[in-house]
Protein backbone atom coordinates (compact mmCIF):
# COMPACT_ATOMS: atom_id res chain seq x y z
CA UNK A 1 0.00 0.00 0.00
CA UNK A 2 0.93 3.68 -0.09
CA UNK A 3 0.94 5.84 3.01
CA UNK A 4 2.19 9.17 4.29
CA UNK A 5 5.24 8.65 6.46
CA UNK A 6 6.94 11.12 8.75
CA UNK A 7 10.55 10.48 9.78
CA UNK A 8 11.26 13.77 11.53
CA UNK A 9 9.39 16.68 13.06
CA UNK A 10 9.26 19.84 11.02
CA UNK A 11 7.50 21.62 8.15
CA UNK A 12 4.84 20.14 5.91
CA UNK A 13 7.51 18.78 3.58
CA UNK A 14 8.41 16.15 6.19
CA UNK A 15 5.23 14.31 5.13
CA UNK A 16 6.35 11.81 2.49
CA UNK A 17 4.25 9.62 0.21
CA UNK A 18 5.87 6.19 0.39
CA UNK A 19 5.22 2.50 -0.07
CA UNK A 20 4.61 0.71 3.20
CA UNK A 21 3.72 -2.75 4.39
CA UNK A 22 0.02 -3.62 4.48
CA UNK A 23 -1.11 -3.48 8.11
CA UNK A 24 -2.51 -6.63 9.70
CA UNK A 25 -5.41 -6.36 12.15
CA UNK A 26 -4.76 -7.83 15.57
CA UNK A 27 -7.15 -9.28 18.11
CA UNK A 28 -10.37 -7.31 18.23
CA UNK A 29 -9.39 -5.19 15.24
CA UNK A 30 -10.41 -4.78 11.61
CA UNK A 31 -8.62 -3.44 8.57
CA UNK A 32 -10.25 -0.63 6.61
CA UNK A 33 -9.74 0.12 2.94
CA UNK A 34 -9.60 3.88 3.36
CA UNK A 35 -11.71 6.08 1.11
CA UNK A 36 -11.37 9.29 3.11
CA UNK A 37 -8.93 10.39 5.82
CA UNK A 38 -9.51 13.45 7.98
CA UNK A 39 -6.90 16.16 8.53
CA UNK A 40 -7.04 18.04 11.82
CA UNK A 41 -5.25 21.19 12.98
CA UNK A 42 -3.82 19.08 15.80
CA UNK A 43 -2.12 16.93 13.15
CA UNK A 44 -0.15 19.98 12.01
CA UNK A 45 0.99 20.74 15.56
CA UNK A 46 2.13 17.15 16.14
CA UNK A 47 3.93 17.19 12.79
CA UNK A 48 5.95 20.19 13.96
CA UNK A 49 6.81 18.48 17.24
CA UNK A 50 4.39 20.46 19.38
CA UNK A 51 2.74 18.12 21.87
CA UNK A 52 1.16 18.49 25.23
CA UNK A 53 -2.16 17.88 26.95
CA UNK A 54 -3.90 14.63 26.11
CA UNK A 55 -1.90 14.14 22.87
CA UNK A 56 1.80 13.39 23.52
CA UNK A 57 4.25 13.49 20.65
CA UNK A 58 4.25 10.31 18.55
CA UNK A 59 7.26 8.08 18.09
CA UNK A 60 8.90 8.41 14.68
CA UNK A 61 8.71 7.22 11.99
CA UNK A 62 4.93 7.22 11.89
CA UNK A 63 1.85 7.64 9.71
CA UNK A 64 -0.34 10.56 10.86
CA UNK A 65 -4.12 10.71 10.79
CA UNK A 66 -6.74 9.77 13.36
CA UNK A 67 -10.01 9.79 11.35
CA UNK A 68 -10.82 7.37 8.53
CA UNK A 69 -13.82 6.19 6.54
CA UNK A 70 -13.97 3.26 4.16
CA UNK A 71 -14.86 -0.39 3.84
CA UNK A 72 -13.81 -3.20 6.18
CA UNK A 73 -11.69 -5.61 4.14
CA UNK A 74 -9.97 -7.66 6.84
CA UNK A 75 -10.68 -9.10 10.28
CA UNK A 76 -8.45 -9.80 13.22
CA UNK A 77 -8.98 -12.55 15.74
CA UNK A 78 -12.27 -12.28 17.67
CA UNK A 79 -13.60 -9.56 15.34
CA UNK A 80 -17.27 -10.03 14.43
CA UNK A 81 -17.40 -11.28 10.80
CA UNK A 82 -20.53 -9.17 10.34
CA UNK A 83 -18.27 -6.14 9.90
CA UNK A 84 -16.67 -7.48 6.73
CA UNK A 85 -17.66 -5.39 3.71
CA UNK A 86 -19.44 -2.70 5.74
CA UNK A 87 -18.92 1.03 5.21
CA UNK A 88 -17.51 2.35 8.45
CA UNK A 89 -15.97 5.41 10.00
CA UNK A 90 -13.63 5.37 12.98
CA UNK A 91 -11.64 7.72 15.16
CA UNK A 92 -8.26 6.07 15.74
CA UNK A 93 -7.32 8.21 18.74
CA UNK A 94 -3.62 8.41 19.57
CA UNK A 95 -2.92 5.32 17.44
CA UNK A 96 -2.86 7.34 14.21
CA UNK A 97 -2.25 5.62 10.87
CA UNK A 98 -5.09 7.22 8.93
CA UNK A 99 -3.11 8.88 6.10
CA UNK A 100 -2.88 5.59 4.20
CA UNK A 101 -4.66 3.33 1.74
CA UNK A 102 -5.23 0.80 4.53
CA UNK A 103 -5.69 1.41 8.25
CA UNK A 104 -6.30 -0.76 11.31
CA UNK A 105 -8.94 0.14 13.89
CA UNK A 106 -10.39 -1.50 17.01
CA UNK A 107 -13.88 -2.89 16.56
CA UNK A 108 -14.94 -0.77 19.53
CA UNK A 109 -14.15 2.40 17.55
CA UNK A 110 -16.26 1.51 14.49
CA UNK A 111 -19.40 3.35 13.50
CA UNK A 112 -21.41 2.14 10.52
CA UNK A 113 -21.90 4.99 8.05
CA UNK A 114 -25.62 5.82 7.69
CA UNK A 115 -27.22 5.60 4.26
CA UNK A 116 -26.95 8.86 2.36
CA UNK A 117 -23.82 10.03 4.19
CA UNK A 118 -20.66 10.28 2.08
CA UNK A 119 -17.28 8.99 3.19
CA UNK A 120 -16.02 12.57 3.40
CA UNK A 121 -19.06 13.64 5.40
CA UNK A 122 -18.60 10.70 7.76
CA UNK A 123 -14.97 11.64 8.41
CA UNK A 124 -16.01 15.21 9.14
CA UNK A 125 -18.63 13.94 11.58
CA UNK A 126 -16.62 11.38 13.55
CA UNK A 127 -13.99 13.84 14.80
CA UNK A 128 -15.03 17.41 14.13
CA UNK A 129 -18.72 16.59 14.57
CA UNK A 130 -18.29 15.04 17.99
CA UNK A 131 -16.30 18.06 19.13
CA UNK A 132 -19.03 20.34 17.81
CA UNK A 133 -21.68 18.36 19.71
CA UNK A 134 -19.71 18.78 22.94
CA UNK A 135 -19.51 22.54 22.33
CA UNK A 136 -23.21 22.81 21.53
CA UNK A 137 -24.25 20.68 24.50
CA UNK A 138 -22.38 23.08 26.78
CA UNK A 139 -23.78 26.16 25.05
CA UNK A 140 -27.44 25.08 25.43
CA UNK A 141 -28.57 27.42 22.66
CA UNK A 142 -32.24 28.42 22.49
CA UNK A 143 -34.38 30.58 20.24
CA UNK A 144 -33.82 33.57 22.55
CA UNK A 145 -30.05 33.61 22.05
CA UNK A 146 -27.81 35.79 19.90
CA UNK A 147 -24.89 33.51 19.01
CA UNK A 148 -21.50 34.59 17.66
CA UNK A 149 -19.37 31.89 16.03
CA UNK A 150 -15.68 32.52 15.30
CA UNK A 151 -14.14 30.66 12.32
CA UNK A 152 -17.67 29.97 11.15
CA UNK A 153 -16.51 28.48 7.83
CA UNK A 154 -14.42 25.83 9.58
CA UNK A 155 -15.41 22.30 10.44
CA UNK A 156 -16.67 22.95 13.98
CA UNK A 157 -17.89 26.44 13.14
CA UNK A 158 -20.06 25.19 10.29
CA UNK A 159 -21.70 22.61 12.56
CA UNK A 160 -22.29 25.33 15.16
CA UNK A 161 -23.86 27.81 12.72
CA UNK A 162 -26.30 25.20 11.41
CA UNK A 163 -27.24 23.92 14.86
CA UNK A 164 -27.78 27.42 16.28
CA UNK A 165 -29.90 28.31 13.24
CA UNK A 166 -31.94 25.13 13.74
CA UNK A 167 -32.54 26.12 17.36
CA UNK A 168 -34.04 29.42 16.19
CA UNK A 169 -31.21 31.60 17.51
CA UNK A 170 -29.96 34.77 15.83
CA UNK A 171 -26.57 33.75 14.41
CA UNK A 172 -23.52 35.89 13.66
CA UNK A 173 -20.71 34.20 11.74
CA UNK A 174 -17.11 35.39 11.48
CA UNK A 175 -14.96 34.33 8.54
CA UNK A 176 -12.32 35.72 6.21
CA UNK A 177 -12.96 36.64 2.59
CA UNK A 178 -16.08 36.87 0.47
CA UNK A 179 -16.11 33.19 -0.50
CA UNK A 180 -16.21 32.04 3.10
CA UNK A 181 -18.69 34.73 4.12
CA UNK A 182 -21.06 33.58 1.37
CA UNK A 183 -20.83 29.98 2.58
CA UNK A 184 -21.56 31.00 6.17
CA UNK A 185 -24.66 32.85 4.99
CA UNK A 186 -25.82 29.71 3.18
CA UNK A 187 -25.34 27.72 6.39
CA UNK A 188 -27.91 29.92 8.11
CA UNK A 189 -26.07 32.87 9.64
CA UNK A 190 -28.20 36.02 9.92
CA UNK A 191 -25.16 38.31 9.85
CA UNK A 192 -21.60 37.69 8.65
CA UNK A 193 -18.47 39.76 9.22
CA UNK A 194 -14.90 39.55 7.97
CA UNK A 195 -12.75 39.33 11.10
CA UNK A 196 -9.65 40.38 9.13
CA UNK A 197 -11.10 43.87 8.64
CA UNK A 198 -10.47 46.53 11.27
CA UNK A 199 -13.51 47.55 13.26
CA UNK A 200 -15.54 44.39 12.70
CA UNK A 201 -16.60 44.24 16.36
CA UNK A 202 -17.93 47.81 16.22
CA UNK A 203 -19.95 46.89 13.13
CA UNK A 204 -21.44 43.92 15.00
CA UNK A 205 -22.56 46.24 17.82
CA UNK A 206 -24.06 48.67 15.34
CA UNK A 207 -25.94 45.93 13.50
CA UNK A 208 -27.36 44.48 16.73
CA UNK A 209 -28.64 47.79 18.04
CA UNK A 210 -30.24 47.22 21.46
CA UNK A 211 -29.54 43.50 21.44
CA UNK A 212 -26.45 41.87 22.95
CA UNK A 213 -24.55 38.70 22.13
CA UNK A 214 -25.53 36.02 24.63
CA UNK A 215 -23.29 33.15 23.45
CA UNK A 216 -19.79 33.13 21.94
CA UNK A 217 -18.42 29.89 20.50
CA UNK A 218 -14.67 30.43 20.08
CA UNK A 219 -12.03 28.15 18.64
CA UNK A 220 -9.68 30.93 17.50
CA UNK A 221 -8.45 32.63 20.67
CA UNK A 222 -5.90 35.42 20.51
CA UNK A 223 -7.00 38.92 19.60
CA UNK A 224 -10.04 37.83 17.64
CA UNK A 225 -11.28 35.76 20.58
CA UNK A 226 -10.75 38.73 22.89
CA UNK A 227 -12.80 41.02 20.64
CA UNK A 228 -15.56 38.41 20.47
CA UNK A 229 -15.53 38.15 24.26
CA UNK A 230 -15.96 41.92 24.46
CA UNK A 231 -19.27 41.61 22.62
CA UNK A 232 -20.79 39.31 25.24
CA UNK A 233 -23.51 40.91 27.31
CA UNK A 234 -24.02 40.55 31.06
CA UNK A 235 -24.57 36.92 31.98
CA UNK A 236 -23.31 35.71 28.58
CA UNK A 237 -21.84 32.27 27.92
CA UNK A 238 -18.41 31.67 26.39
CA UNK A 239 -17.57 28.18 25.12
CA UNK A 240 -13.93 27.70 24.11
CA UNK A 241 -12.64 24.77 22.05
CA UNK A 242 -9.20 25.79 20.80
CA UNK A 243 -6.90 28.59 19.68
CA UNK A 244 -6.14 28.35 15.97
CA UNK A 245 -4.66 31.87 16.18
CA UNK A 246 -1.70 30.35 18.01
CA UNK A 247 -2.44 31.57 21.50
CA UNK A 248 -5.39 30.95 23.83
CA UNK A 249 -7.90 33.59 24.80
CA UNK A 250 -6.73 35.28 28.00
CA UNK A 251 -9.35 35.73 30.70
CA UNK A 252 -9.27 37.86 33.82
CA UNK A 253 -11.20 37.70 37.06
CA UNK A 254 -13.07 40.83 35.99
CA UNK A 255 -14.54 38.95 33.02
CA UNK A 256 -16.32 36.80 35.56
CA UNK A 257 -17.01 39.28 38.35
CA UNK A 258 -17.63 42.34 36.23
CA UNK A 259 -20.16 40.86 33.79
CA UNK A 260 -21.20 37.61 35.38
CA UNK A 261 -19.98 35.55 32.43
CA UNK A 262 -19.84 31.77 32.44
CA UNK A 263 -17.00 30.01 30.65
CA UNK A 264 -16.67 26.36 29.71
CA UNK A 265 -14.15 24.17 27.91
CA UNK A 266 -16.07 21.08 26.81
CA UNK A 267 -13.28 19.11 25.15
CA UNK A 268 -10.64 18.04 27.64
CA UNK A 269 -10.11 15.88 30.68
CA UNK A 270 -13.75 16.20 31.80
CA UNK A 271 -15.04 14.31 28.77
CA UNK A 272 -12.02 12.11 28.19
CA UNK A 273 -12.29 10.72 31.71
CA UNK A 274 -16.00 9.99 31.38
CA UNK A 275 -16.53 6.43 30.09
CA UNK A 276 -18.59 6.35 26.92
CA UNK A 277 -18.75 10.14 26.55
CA UNK A 278 -16.91 10.32 23.24
CA UNK A 279 -18.97 7.49 21.77
CA UNK A 280 -22.17 9.25 22.78
CA UNK A 281 -21.02 12.43 21.06
CA UNK A 282 -20.23 10.47 17.88
CA UNK A 283 -23.70 8.91 17.98
CA UNK A 284 -25.27 12.33 18.41
CA UNK A 285 -23.31 13.89 15.54
CA UNK A 286 -24.00 11.02 13.15
CA UNK A 287 -27.71 11.15 14.00
CA UNK A 288 -27.85 14.87 13.19
CA UNK A 289 -26.12 14.32 9.85
CA UNK A 290 -28.14 11.22 8.94
CA UNK A 291 -31.38 13.12 9.61
CA UNK A 292 -30.24 15.98 7.37
CA UNK A 293 -30.40 18.57 10.13
CA UNK A 294 -26.69 19.28 9.67
CA UNK A 295 -24.71 18.93 6.45
CA UNK A 296 -20.96 18.58 7.08
CA UNK A 297 -18.97 21.27 5.31
CA UNK A 298 -16.08 19.55 3.53
CA UNK A 299 -13.21 21.17 1.68
CA UNK A 300 -12.51 19.89 -1.84
CA UNK A 301 -10.83 16.50 -1.15
CA UNK A 302 -7.05 16.47 -1.63
CA UNK A 303 -5.16 13.41 -2.97
CA UNK A 304 -3.39 11.40 -0.27
CA UNK A 305 -0.07 11.96 -2.03
CA UNK A 306 -0.50 15.71 -1.47
CA UNK A 307 -0.86 15.56 2.32
CA UNK A 308 1.85 18.19 2.69
CA UNK A 309 -0.26 20.61 0.62
CA UNK A 310 -3.29 19.81 2.78
CA UNK A 311 -1.35 20.75 5.91
CA UNK A 312 -0.09 23.97 4.33
CA UNK A 313 -3.54 24.99 3.14
CA UNK A 314 -5.03 24.30 6.58
CA UNK A 315 -2.32 26.17 8.46
CA UNK A 316 -2.73 29.23 6.23
CA UNK A 317 -6.53 29.18 6.61
CA UNK A 318 -7.12 28.65 2.92
CA UNK A 319 -9.56 25.80 3.45
CA UNK A 320 -13.32 25.74 3.93
CA UNK A 321 -14.80 23.16 6.27
CA UNK A 322 -13.20 19.80 7.04
CA UNK A 323 -9.98 18.97 5.19
CA UNK A 324 -10.06 15.43 3.80
CA UNK A 325 -7.45 13.29 2.03
CA UNK A 326 -8.59 10.81 -0.62
CA UNK A 327 -6.35 7.78 -1.30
Amino acid sequence: MHAIRQHEFGPAETLRYEEAENPKPGRGQVRISVRAAGVHLLDTALRKGIGGGPMPLPELPMTPGREVAGVVDGLGEDADPGWLGKRVVAHLGAASGGYAELAVAPVTSLQEIPDGVTDEGAVATIGTGRTAMAVLNDAKITATDVVLVTAAAGGIGSFAVQSAHNAGAFVIGLARGEEKLAIVRELGADLVFDYSEDGWAARVREALGDREVTVVLDGVGGGQGREALGLLGVGGRLVMFGWSAGEPLELSAMDFYGRGLTVSVPIGQRIMRTPGAMRALEDQALAEVAAGRIVPLVNEPIPLAEAARAHTELEHRRTVGKVVLRP
